[in-house]
């Protein structure tokens, strides 16, 4: 055996604490969360049409109301597909979970794009839709708590952070590529074109990115280390406090998300903008969430979890309510990214910090089905019934300010949770 110098012996050891993630590994545990990402910002730029393909009324409320419960039915699989999803990746490991939901996932949203409308083959339309959201629901609740613990998996302690917030990071990537293909779809071929056929164009340019993403997939390594995954009841009675607090932080970064992501249909049918200069929010929303979860992420490695996670949501309590006033009194492009930009920079910044805390505190025998439940469940009760509130209260109040309520209670909610969540961040020597 070699003698190495306690030099020497200390050089490998800090080189093998610094060394990063591959991207190529990153990007092959981040692709299915990009391709959420898209899902949901496609449908929610297309919800008017969508819900006049497949949900047709008289009433144009009605048919959006019925086009977003379809969208929000996916939330109610998600509890189901993290346990099953996330059982598989505590037992037979974190590679195979993700593949399955990624599989499911892209089938799901090719399925989508060619449902004949309800024309053509009536109610099967709609169920179709509703099976697809459903298939779509099961696949994501159980690929975000795979490729999140992946990623903290398989990176050095020092660089958590950072790893973990491409996870956020990358929704940046598909909104800003939602947001570039809804533009050009609106401006080539107008409100016909977009009812007859360009939303599902949209959804197909989605499907596209399968294959390669199963490919990247498929040549992750394993980062489960042998061990008895802990029973579902044994996880809550040692963790309940932990789990009941990720829930609520969870369900605050869920909230921030999907209100800022109605930015696009909130500027049309509440503030009356064109089309094409609310596809503007998108964009701005895309490219803050990308940098801003990135710096959050890795400041947490400098600072500690919960500095990045406090702070910024102190300042969004603050900034949400002043915000959205401006925007509805004003009601022009250049505000509407403005008052996007400052809420999505405060919300993923924090949202970075928080993603990674929760997943380190939670035990590495059951981390992928903790976090899969945990996220899903929170989904489920705020994500999915977040734009459909919105919707019926922005119809029944006057002002266009509830948006601003709705960040603010989540905001203080989740303030309260993350003060009560002890810091996991691995002390610095």
């Amino acid at each position: 055996m070699t003698n190495l110098g306690g030099g020497a012996m200390a050089a490998i050891i800090v080189e093998q604490v610094a060394r990063p993630v591959p991207f190529r590994h990153v990007a092959a545990a981040v692709v299915g969360n990009a391709l959420e990402c898209y899902d949901f910002i496609v449908y929610s730029y297309f919800a008017v049409q969508i819900g006049r393909a497949f949900f047709p009324n008289h009433t144009a409320f009605v048919s959006l109301m019925l086009s977003l419960v379809a969208f929000g039915a996916g939330f109610i699989s998600r509890p189901l597909g993290a346990v099953v999803i996330g059982r598989l990746g505590d037992r037979v490991g974190r590679k195979p979970a993700m593949l399955l939901s990624f599989g499911l996932m892209g089938a799901s949203m090719l399925a989508m794009a060619i449902t004949p409308t309800y024309a053509q083959i009536g109610l099967a339309a709609p169920l179709m839709v509703l099976a697809a959201r459903l298939v779509q629901g099961f696949a994501i609740g159980g690929d975000i708590g795979s490729t999140t613990t992946f990623l903290l998996e398989a990176a050095p302690d020092g660089r958590r952070g950072l790893a973990t917030a491409w996870q956020l990071a990358t929704q940046g990537v598909a909104a800003v590529a939602s947001g570039l293909v809804g533009l050009i779809i609106g401006q080539l071929f107008g409100a016909e074109g977009l009812q007859a056929w360009g939303w599902r164009a949209a959804f197909l340019l989605g499907a596209l990115v399968l294959p390669f993403g199963l490919i990247l997939r498929r040549g992750l390594p394993e980062t489960l280390e042998a061990s008895d995954p802990m029973r579902i009841a044994e996880l809550a009675s040692r963790h309940g406090r932990t789990i009941g607090l990720a829930f609520l932080i969870i369900g605050n970064i869920n909230v921030s998300y999907y209100v800022l992501g109605y930015m696009t249909t909130y500027a049309v049918t509440t503030l009356g903008m064109a089309p094409a200069a609310a596809f503007g929010a998108p964009i701005v929303f895309g490219l803050c969430t990308l940098a801003f979860s990135l710096a959050g992420g890795a400041l947490s490695d400098k600072i500690g979890r919960k500095p990045v996670m406090i702070w910024p949501r102190v300042a969004l309590l603050l900034t949400a309510y002043p915000a959205y006033f401006l925007l509805a009194r004003s009601r022009d492009p250049v505000s509407l990214l403005i008052v996007t930009g400052v809420l999505a920079a405060l919300s993923q910044a924090a949202g970075a910090g928080a993603l990674v805390a929760v997943t380190e505190a939670l035990p590495r025998s059951a981390r992928c089905l903790a976090l899969s439940v945990i996220y899903a469940s929170a989904a489920a009760v705020f994500g999915g019934l977040t734009q459909p509130a919105l919707a019926w209260l922005l119809h029944n109040t006057q002002g266009g300010l509830a948006p601003a309520y709705l960040l603010i209670a989540a905001t203080a909610v989740g303030l309260v949770a993350i003060i009560a969540m002890p810091e996991t961040a691995p002390k610095r020597r």
